[in-house]
C-alpha cells in the first residue's frame, strides 16, 4: 500500500497533548500542505491563521468554550492552533474548499509525527463581534467565515486505536 493511503488510514483526532510547542520548520511543512488542497475552479478561497501565541490561543480557546456553554478548554492543550477561514464571496465553494484544507493539514501533521484534531465551532467564531475584531487586529480584511480549527501538538499518551468501518459504508453501483 502506497505512503499515502497508509497515512490516510491510520490518521486519528488527538485530544491530549504535550505542551510543547512544534519547531517553526515542522507548522511551515504543515501549512503549507493546506495550500495545496483543491479548491473550485482553483481560486483559493480559504486563508490559514497560523497561531501559535499563546495570548490570542487562550483568547480563542475562550471564545470557542463561550459558545460551546463550557469553561474547558475545547483545544485539549495543543500549543498550536491553525484557524481555517475561507472568503464567502469568493464562490459557492468555499465551504468545501476549506474543508479540503483542513483535510490536508491534518494529513500532514500525521505524517510529520504531529497530532492533530478538528475543532468545530469557527463559524460561531468569527460571526460575533469578539471574531471580527480579531481578524481586524490581525490585519485581516474581507467576507471570511470560520470552517474551522486544526489543533496541532505533540502527543501525550497512547495513539487510539482505530474503530471498525460500519456497515453499508460503500454502495456499489456497477
Amino acid at each position: 500500500m502506497s505512503e499515502v493511503l497508509t497515512k490516510m488510514q491510520t490518521r486519528r483526532s488527538i485530544r491530549k497533548f504535550k505542551p510543547d510547542m512544534i519547531p517553526k520548520e515542522i507548522l511551515e511543512q504543515i501549512v503549507t500542505a493546506g495550500t495545496y488542497a483543491a479548491t473550485g475552479r482553483n481560486i483559493q478561497s480559504p486563508i490559514i491563521l497560523a497561531i501559535t501565541n499563546k495570548d490570542i490561543r487562550d483568547r480563542l480557546s475562550k471564545l470557542n468554550a463561550d459558545i460551546m456553554g463550557a469553561s474547558n478548554d475545547p483545544f485539549y492543550g495543543a500549543p498550536v492552533v491553525l484557524v481555517v477561514l475561507a472568503d464567502k464571496s469568493s464562490c459557492g465553494t468555499y465551504v468545501y474548499d476549506g474543508s479540503l484544507v483542513m483535510g490536508n493539514l491534518m494529513l500532514a501533521a500525521h505524517e510529520l509525527g504531529i497530532g492533530s484534531c478538528w475543532i468545530h465551532r469557527a463559524k460561531e467564531e468569527f460571526e460575533r463581534p469578539e471574531g471580527k475584531a480579531l481578524l481586524a487586529e490581525l490585519g485581516i480584511e474581507g467576507d471570511y467565515e470560520g470552517i474551522g480549527h486544526c489543533i496541532l501538538g505533540y502527543i501525550d499518551g497512547d495513539y487510539p486505536e482505530a474503530r471498525p468501518r460500519k456497515e453499508n459504508w460503500v454502495y456499489w453501483v456497477e
